[in-house]
């Protein structure tokens, strides 16, 4: 047995599982990270229906018997937000911190026979990051939002008979969040500064996935692939910093708990392969936001509400969130036998109702616009993509907050993406 051999495979795995796993979010429809490779990136996740990588893994495992061999796949996508706020109190302009993401991936496949293939993916479907600073206006709703999930997702494809493949896989999420926002103390006393809220807790749930593909007449071909919803209980505390320790009767540091239901997503895709050297696929998304009906943040000891000044030992924000469809258009035409090019388009809705907008989810439909190439060296691949989205301009004025922080939200992201992958 060659130990160097493994010595190097062991090194490898290390070095990609530390960079996975380093704290991260991402741009999220809701806050579902939508694109979890960069040359699916490169053509706006339109490879459901057809696949030559072990990103398969979160797309549509079913895929994975079209690999060959085993091959390590990792990278990442650099996400830069920018998303600005203009208040119809008095007319300012106010931007969220300039901040850099890079949700990270790892794939790895193995292809044993023609009938079986395996498939390990490290990735993070769900995340948040955003911070208004502790100034603006809509600080008593929120200041910092942080959410991340990890997501580790063991897959089998099985090919039962030569134009049909299934697939599968078990998801084990693992989730930390952070929810900061400031304390109105000015019931209690006129002349006091605002005190500082933090609820900072972590969880864990498991879910599954289903996938299909079929291979059609005419070069065309299907694919199907079904996440399941994930409820996470949330444990944590809540704690407060405040001008005042004497007020830490009113306010006391406390264990607090919550539980979220993650959404159940389906990815559905038909490609067309009849050209020489080009591939088309169109995709649609569904994703079950409905699940998201309200946070509920219960204490262990009783805390005064600063709106209805009562103690409660329970705080329910209503979200009433609601199902969503995507749709994806995307082309990869194979220049040479060494450079691939891609360009797409993609469409998104938007889950958040007018009555419950808040700028902790300043979600709003969305278009993106997506270039890439992959670059293919013997058995070495590297994949180069860029994209920019922008959501359209979406307008608050609702009772959340007691009517703070109406005005008009914009949000534009650009995106940057690099893979980088080796079969044996």
């Amino acid at each position: 047995m060659n130990f160097n051999y493994l010595k190097k495979i062991n090194l490898t795995i290390t070095v990609i599982l530390i960079i996975c796993l380093y704290p991260n979010m991402g741009y999220s429809t809701g806050f579902a990270i939508v694109f979890q490779d960069t040359a699916a990136l490169g053509k706006c996740n339109s490879q459901v229906a057809h696949s030559d990588n072990a990103s398969a893994i979160f797309y549509n495992p079913a895929l994975l018997n079209k690999l060959e061999g085993t091959q390590f796949r990792a990278g990442s996508i650099f996400v830069m937000p920018r998303r600005e706020f203009t208040s119809d109190l008095d007319g300012e302009k106010h931007k969220t911190k300039s901040e850099i993401f890079f949700p990270s991936t790892f794939y790895l496949s193995h292809n044993p026979n023609e009938r079986l293939a395996f498939g390990l993916g490290l990735f993070s479907p769900f995340g948040l990051g955003i911070d208004w600073g502790e100034k603006w206006e809509g600080r008593y709703l929120a200041t910092k939002s942080e959410m991340q999930t990890y997501n580790i997702n063991p897959s089998i494809a099985i090919q039962v008979a030569p134009w049909l493949s299934l697939g599968g896989g078990v998801n084990f999420l693992f989730l930390t969040t952070s929810l900061e926002r400031k304390v109105p103390l000015f019931f209690i006393n006129p002349n006091l500064p605002d005190g500082n809220q933090r609820f900072k807790g972590d969880g864990e749930g498991i879910g599954y996935n289903l996938s299909i593909a079929l291979d059609l007449p005419a070069d065309f071909a299907v694919g199907i692939s079904y996440r399941s919803q994930v409820k996470v209980d949330i444990e944590g505390d809540l704690t407060f910093k405040l001008p005042d320790p004497e007020m830490a009767s009113l306010l006391p540091d406390t264990k607090a708990r919550t539980a979220i239901e993650l959404p159940q997503i389906v990815h559905a895709g038909i490609s067309y392969s009849g050209f020489e050297r080009l591939i088309l696929e169109a995709g649609l998304r569904w994703e079950g936001w409905s699940s998201f009906r309200s946070l509920r943040l219960k204490t262990n000891q009783p805390i005064i509400d600063p709106v209805s000044l009562l103690p409660t030992k329970e705080v329910i924000e209503e979200k009433r969130w609601k199902d969503t469809y995507s749709f994806n258009f995307g082309a990869e035409y194979q220049l040479n036998d060494i450079v691939s090019l891609r360009a797409g388009y993609g469409f998104g809705g938007n889950p958040v109702p007018n009555d419950t907008f808040d700028p902790a989810f300043p979600d709003s439909n969305t278009q993106i616009f997506t270039l890439g190439t992959g670059v293919n060296y013997k058995r070495f691949n590297m994949d180069l993509a860029y994209a920019y989205l922008r959501m359209d301009e979406r307008k608050k004025d609702n009772l959340v907050g007691m009517g703070s922080a109406d005005g008009k939200y914009k949000t534009e992201i650009h995106f940057l993406g690099i893979n980088l992958a080796y079969t044996f």
